[in-house]
């Protein structure tokens, strides 16, 4: 079995990252629209007697749907792939001097 060169750590360094900085970006924004739509699904408890705000719009409909619009959102940004000012232009990694 044929021995496998260890790459050093100058190779390591010059693979490019496989998401982009709007990768990262968008996934923040995500991320927020997720947290926003737990937000609005909170509220006081019915613990001691019945409270009818359990079932409110706001709770059952929107918050959902905003967390859920965040989750598709978030595979969506992290499957995003800039495009390239020109055919064929591939990102290129930093040369050190």
């Amino acid at each position: 079995m044929p021995k496998q060169k260890k790459k050093s750590a100058v190779e390591l360094k010059r693979q490019p990252s496989p998401l982009s900085p709007i990768n990262f970006v968008l996934m923040a924004v995500c991320g927020v629209l997720i947290i926003v739509g737990f937000l609005l699904m909170t509220g006081a408890p019915s613990t001691t007697e019945f409270n009818p705000d359990i079932f409110s719009t706001r709770r059952i409909i929107v918050g959902p749907g905003i967390a859920l619009l965040g989750f598709v959102a978030m595979a969506y940004a992290i499957m995003y792939r800039p495009k390239s000012r020109k055919q064929g232009d591939e990102v290129k990694p930093k040369e050190e001097a």
